[in-house]
């Protein structure tokens, strides 16, 4: 790539053409399986998302969840890019999944959950495996995609910094996405950190790791659930035009991180947020009360959630799925005309 003269940066696609020829390590080179249909967009440089595909796994119930990867997908593909769900399967990272492999992964039992940590177990596993937001980070990269849509990422548990009132002992429980988001160059599209965390020390994490954190079409963090969280945001851009100059800008300084992109769930499905607090409040209470630990705390407080509710956080979820890869998919349109 030429080097940029005074005054110029280099264009997006050019950036991208550099990454997509760079060697990968032998490794995971050797696992990728990417789509046909993904593979010939990438090498004629058209635009991709990458979408991770706990949501189909664990996150709905079948056949709601297929119906909602697929919408995710048409979303996508509605915006002009091509969409690339990611999963593990027999020893390999599928880059795009077609809809019978949406189909088995939601129907099959006892598929674990990669990330980072337990990526390699779920490769040597040999059976089928969902991406949470690290893996489906560390295959995007691999595969040359710096968009990346999502619902909401993980992030510090309450407690997990030394516990209600500092009274008890710190767990520690920090969501890997955090640290994937300081080490990997992706650009990832979410309704912000879930409610039920500790969202300002999630933010503090990300500061402190060197991730920008950016809302988007509104001064204040976006709240999951809900448009607004109570917390300004630290930085915002009004509108996709934007975020794709932020972002490029991002990725040409080489500064190796990702860029988190927030924006809220359509105001006609969004739960109030004086609601949305006070039912994470009376969630985690109860999970608690019944002694819910580790790995099982996420799942057992989405799902509680969704019965304070009466659906109203399920509806709110669907909704910024769809949300968000559509905003994904013009973001990457955007980023491949800078």
């Amino acid at each position: 790539m030429a080097r940029p003269g005074p005054g110029r940066r280099p264009r997006y696609h050019q950036l991208m053409h550099a990454r997509l020829n760079q060697p990968l390590p032998a490794g995971l080179r050797d696992r990728l399986s990417i789509a046909p249909e993904v593979a010939d967009a990438l090498a004629a440089g058209r635009p991709v998302v990458a979408l991770e595909s706990t949501l189909i796994s664990h996150g709905l119930p079948y056949p709601q969840s297929v119906e909602v990867a697929g919408a995710a997908e048409l979303a996508v593909r509605e915006s002009g890019s091509v969409p690339a769900t990611v999963a593990i399967q027999g020893g390999r990272i599928l880059v795009g999944l077609s809809e019978e492999q949406l189909v088995r992964l939601a129907t099959t039992g006892g598929v674990m959950k990669a990330s980072r940590p337990s990526l390699s177990v779920a490769l040597s596993g040999g059976g089928w495996a969902a991406t949470t937001v690290s893996a489906t980070m560390i295959a995007a990269a691999a595969a040359g995609i710096r968009v990346f849509a999502t619902g909401g990422i993980g992030g510090v548990h309450r407690g997990a910094l030394g516990g209600f009132g500092h009274s008890a002992p710190a767990t520690l429980d920090i969501s890997s996405d955090l640290d994937e988001l300081a080490r990997t160059a992706v650009a990832v599209v979410c309704a912000g950190p879930k409610a039920i965390l500790d969202v300002p020390a999630t933010l503090e994490y990300l500061e402190t790791r060197g991730v920008p954190v950016v809302a988007v079409g509104t001064s204040q963090m976006p709240g999951f659930w809900s448009r607004d969280s109570g917390i300004p945001a630290a930085a915002s851009v009004a509108d996709v035009a934007e975020a794709a100059t932020l972002v490029a800008t991002h990725f040409a300084l080489g500064l190796g991180s990702g860029v988190l992109l927030c924006v809220p769930v359509p105001e006609a499905d969004a739960y109030p947020p004086a609601d949305t607090r006070a039912a994470v409040e009376r969630a985690i209470a109860d999970s608690q009360a019944a002694g819910i630990e580790g790995p099982a705390v996420t799942p057992w407080l989405l799902a509680r959630m969704a019965e304070i509710t009466e659906g109203r956080s399920v509806r709110a979820n669907v909704a910024l799925i769809i949300n968000n890869a559509r905003f994904a998919g013009q973001l990457a349109i955007a980023l491949a005309r800078t």
